[in-house]
């Protein structure tokens, strides 16, 4: 009797009389498993109801507060036992038998005592029963051992945790009950169902704040509608959640529950497939959820981050005895304090590598030639600077290519219906070259991206930016379409300002951008094909341009140590939150030592330079050092704060902070940021003496030849009865820097000459022919990397260098498709040349391979002939063009402005006896003049693999094909002695000869300026 007298006693309702003390009432004797508290609460359609959720996100209830209290594993025995010695064993570990889906037992409960439906006001426990007066305050402790949940388990591989999921207790016989028991009630806490409860949540019916499906080409999937009646019959502590979930849909959203964060229903769902964590049914309304302890946090947001995850902390302002000093049923009020995503991230973020948000817009000029304006706006967080730009562009997207991969964002915002699909092929197609792809982030242009003016009077109203070294409505005046970039800007702020970027946006720094500065030009295609930051094979920094010129040696990137620093000026409301605020303080306070440590060293270094006068005097053209030196110079000014970190935080990495130290910190930091813009000048040139020592580093430590290059003064206008030379690059003994030979060496050395020197007259284009994987691709790379080279500063891998400076790189490189944008080869090739046809100019230099190959053979060496003959004609830029038409070279043989020249190759004999098997093709990799007389492309196949035996067969057949195309193979060998400029000038002169009545003079000046083309086109002594 005693016994179901017991058990009888947990389910009853307590008592009116027994409210306000924990210790009178049978509940507070007999506690259930410590779940973490679900909270199920809507944001109301602010359009279709009258209630309004408190937009600062800050919720105050009135309903029990959720946070956890300490409470023993065998709980106090009953009243009812003398001593608790009458109690059986049964009523010692009674707790563990009520679960949370044991409904039955809670619904007899529910009849012998009376139905009971929740109400306002009331908290529905774990049972599904409803405490209607009893403040129950669930609150654990970390030295109070407590069951295994999914809430308490470490973040641990799944292996370990599946071993460590036994109870373990000190007796073994109680071990063995324990283990029994749980057994038999394990389906009751493991959750098998994947469908939510919530009908509002169904992928069929969810809705956002403004009712729109999800078909709806204005849906908003950040937010979410949850129906009025839903809200209604929440409690305080479930509103607090979906009043914030709603409007942070996109958002993994962590809810602080005493001393533990938890994940419910969809992002339940993530962090039981991303981290493995079980998940429950369970708190206050019996929804699905996952939870991690507070030791975990950090580490958990981290992982979740790292794998393209945004996340959002929902934290306390105040602990349970706060809460019940506002009264019996004040709910712990909480607010959104915090949201990480990966391209805001500033914690782990300390490194050479930047991390960058970009906003754009796009806006059509209404021109017919197809013209296109992007405004953009990125943002570097940890850095706490934001650039502002805009450029031109056209359909090919060239330009937009070169931003994105300049700025490599880890997330782009645009409008949603704001973005051509040409603009979104480009999005796709330069987010997937990287080792990460970019996140595209579609939002509302009504309410993200405002109009100029607005973008204006918002900046003004919140008071953003008065933390710049400059007034950024004067940087914004100096770019072109400043609109449209101001309106990029306003989609940046928006975005910022939602996920708790305040500090960014009022201390951040706006600097002009501009995609296409100095004098190279590289559009996006270009920097794929040339591999400049990321390879074509996986993405990654190996095998790069970038990667062979990084040999920078800063431990830590100063900048944006700084940015942190200035980003917490009058910013200490983080800090009064539990907890969370010590673990930021302590944060601030190694940035700050680490800041302070960092510039000394590189203050002493700018102090020996400046002694040592030739050098700091060529330094000088590169960047403007602040005063170091004296009463008023940085390095008295800096010595002070050394020692106040000493004093203050001697151990700064690891500092043990206290009450006080907030304030102390605060002043330090106000103090230090007073200098801001001189401290970004001391890194910028310490970043810059980095770069320099690296590019020298790599010049000494080359395994090849590095030289000098020579940079000749810009081409001039060809002026009548003056010899005057074009556009130049000869290059002696070039190599390819880093690609390596055979045997692991240098690649063999080549020579490359376009266009007239002192010495010689050299045609500007060379036609290059060859065998498959005979070099030809590696040497046109090397060739633009030597151009990229000498005009960055470097030495070049060769033994000589002279060039006229390159206005643009345009590259056709490779075959490849784009499944993913739709785009096939052949189109790839199109679109890439008429970006080419379309911008070159006589200074550019042009690369093309193997063009017209990803079409029929007809059509494809008609489009290799009027494109190269367009190039050499009415361009008359550097040009390098691999083909295997050799038609091509007998078509332009005798061209003036073309050289012939192809990559050798030799057989070699395997054996005495002689077969076609039996000879082996041996590239050589060395340019030999004139044209090779095949492509070997069936001694290629044979190295490949494929049978001899096919190999014949395509022999054979290549034989039928060339009798039967004989006339054609023979009229193109007569054209290797009469090119198409013989052909117009021979038109010129029968022109001429063809006119009776022509003026005298008209005749003469026409002869006169053939005869000058003759001799320019031949050049001197030709």
């Amino acid at each position: 009797m005693q016994r179901q007298k017991s058990i009888l006693s947990f389910f009853q309702k307590p008592s009116p009389e027994s409210n306000g003390s924990g210790a009178g009432n049978e509940l507070g004797k007999w506690r259930v498993p410590a779940k973490q508290e679900k909270q199920n609460g809507v944001a109301l359609n602010q359009a279709a109801n009258d209630t309004v959720l408190d937009s600062s996100l800050e919720i105050r209830g009135t309903d029990t507060p959720p946070e956890k209290v300490p409470r023993p594993i065998f709980p106090a025995m009953s009243n009812g036992s003398e001593d608790g010695r009458g109690s059986s064993l049964f009523s010692s570990i009674m707790h563990k038998f009520v679960k949370v889906d044991d409904r039955k037992k809670a619904t007899e409960s529910n009849h012998s005592h009376g139905e009971q439906h929740p109400q306002k006001g009331d908290i529905v426990n774990s049972n599904g029963a409803v405490d209607q007066g009893c403040v129950l305050h669930i609150e654990s402790d970390d030295d109070i051992p407590r069951p295994e949940t999914p809430g308490t388990q470490p973040l641990v591989p799944h292996l370990k945790r599946s071993q460590e999921d036994s109870p373990k207790f000190d007796s073994s016989k109680r071990l063995k009950l324990l283990q029994d028991t749980t057994v038999l009630n394990k389906n009751h806490t493991e959750v098998t169902e994947t469908i939510s409860k919530f009908e509002w949540l169904d992928p069929a019916r969810i809705r956002d704040a403004n009712g729109r499906r999800s078909g709806d080409p204005l849906y908003d999937r950040k937010t979410l509608y949850i129906p009025p009646d839903a809200l209604k019959k929440m409690s305080a502590s479930q509103k607090q959640y979906w009043s914030v979930k709603s409007q942070y849909m996109d958002i993994v959203l962590f809810f602080k529950v005493g001393k533990f964060y938890e994940l419910y229903e969809l992002d339940a769902e993530i962090g039981h497939k991303e981290l493995d964590w079980k998940m429950t049914f369970s708190g206050v309304g019996k929804c699905r959820q996952v939870g991690i302890s507070e030791s975990g946090i950090d580490d958990a947001i981290q992982k979740l981050v790292a794998r393209g995850y945004k996340v959002g902390r929902v934290e306390q302002l105040e602990t349970s005895d706060q809460a019940k000093a506002r009264g019996a049923n004040s709910v712990i009020q909480r607010k959104l304090v915090q949201v990480v995503t990966p391209s805001t991230a500033t914690d782990g973020n300390i490194g050479p590598d930047a991390v960058h948000l970009l906003a754009i817009k796009e806006e059509n000029c209404g021109l017919d030639n197809g013209s296109i304006v992007y405004g953009f706006a990125f943002v570097d967080c940890a850095a706490l600077r934001i650039w502002v730009g805009s450029i031109n562009d056209d359909v090919s997207s060239a330009a937009l290519g070169a931003l994105l991969m300049q700025v490599s964002p880890k997330e782009v915002i645009y409008e949603s219906r704001g973005l051509s699909k040409e603009a979104q092929k480009a999005l796709r197609k330069y987010s997937l070259t990287g080792p990460a792809t970019a996140q595209t982030s579609p939002v509302q242009p009504i309410t993200d991206f405002l109009d100029a003016s607005e973008v204006r009077n918002l900046i003004h109203l919140k008071g953003y930016f008065k933390g710049s070294s400059n007034m950024w409505e004067n940087l914004l005046e100096g770019v072109m379409h400043h609109d449209i970039a101001l309106c990029a800007l306003g989609g940046l702020i928006s975005h910022l300002s939602r996920l708790m970027l305040d500090d960014v946006l009022r201390n951040g720094d706006v600097l002009p951008y501009q995609v296409y500065r100095g004098c190279l030009r590289i559009d996006g295609q270009t920097l794929v094909n040339l591999e400049i930051f990321s390879n074509n094979a996986d993405g990654g920094p190996s095998g790069t341009l970038y990667k062979f010129l990084d040999n920078c040696v800063t431990s830590s990137d100063l900048e944006r140590l700084l940015g942190r620093v200035k980003a917490s000026v009058q910013s200490s409301a983080s800090l009064v939150l539990p907890l969370l605020g010590k673990k930021i303080l302590k944060q601030r306070v190694k940035v700050f030592g680490s800041l302070v440590k960092g510039l000394r060293i590189g203050l002493d270094l700018l102090m020996l330079l400046q002694n040592e006068g030739h050098i700091i005097s060529s330094l000088s053209k590169v960047f403007k050092l602040p005063m170091l030196s004296g009463s008023n110079g940085l390095d008295q000014f800096l010595a002070q704060f050394e020692a106040a970190v000493d004093s203050d935080f001697p151990k700064y990495q690891n500092h043990d902070v206290t009450d006080s130290d907030a304030e102390t910190l605060s002043i330090l930091v106000e103090l230090f940021i007073e200098k801001a813009t001189e401290w970004f000048e001391v890194i910028y040139a310490i970043n810059c003496i980095d770069v320099l020592r690296s590019f020298a580093v790599t010049a000494s430590f080359s395994c090849g030849p590095m030289s000098r290059p020579v940079i000749l003064p810009q081409s001039e206008n060809i002026t009548m009865g003056q010899e005057t030379r074009g556009p130049i690059l000869k290059v002696k003994g070039l190599w390819h820097p880093f690609a390596l030979a055979e045997n692991g060496g240098v690649p063999v050395p080549n020579d490359i000459i376009l266009g007239e020197d002192s010495d010689d007259y050299h045609a500007r284009t060379l036609l290059l022919t060859g065998p498959n994987m005979g070099g030809k691709s590696t040497l046109l790379r090397a060739t633009c990397l030597a151009v990229i080279l000498a005009q960055l500063g470097c030495y070049v891998p060769c033994e000589m260098c002279a060039l006229s400076l390159v206005d643009i790189i345009f590259t056709r490189l490779g075959a490849t498709d784009r499944i993913m944008t739709g785009e096939s080869t052949f189109f790839i090739e199109c679109t890439e040349t008429a970006s080419v046809l379309q911008n070159a100019t006589q200074d550019s230099l042009v690369i093309l391979d193997e063009l017209g190959r990803g079409t029929s053979t007809f059509d494809g060496y008609a489009i290799a002939y009027a494109v190269f003959r367009h190039l050499i004609e009415k361009v008359n830029c550097r040009l390098l063009f691999a083909t295997h038409y050799h038609p091509l070279t007998k078509e332009f043989a005798s061209h003036p402005h073309v050289t012939l020249q192809h990559m050798a190759c030799a057989f070699k004999s395997k054996s005495e006896c002689y077969s076609r098997s039996d000879q082996e093709l041996v590239f050589l990799y060395r340019l030999t003049s004139g044209a090779c007389p095949e492509s070997y492309g069936l001694q290629v196949a044979m190295m490949a693999g494929i049978s001899e035996k096919v190999v014949e067969v395509a022999s054979k057949a290549g034989l039928v094909m060339k009798n039967s195309l004989g006339d054609s193979f023979r009229t193109s060998e007569q054209r290797s002695k009469f090119s198409t400029l013989h052909e117009e000038w021979l038109k010129m002169l029968m022109a001429v000869s063809d006119t009776g009545d022509c003026n005298f003079d008209d005749t003469f000046d026409t002869l006169f300026c053939l005869w000058h083309e003759l001799k320019s086109s031949y050049g001197s002594g030709n």
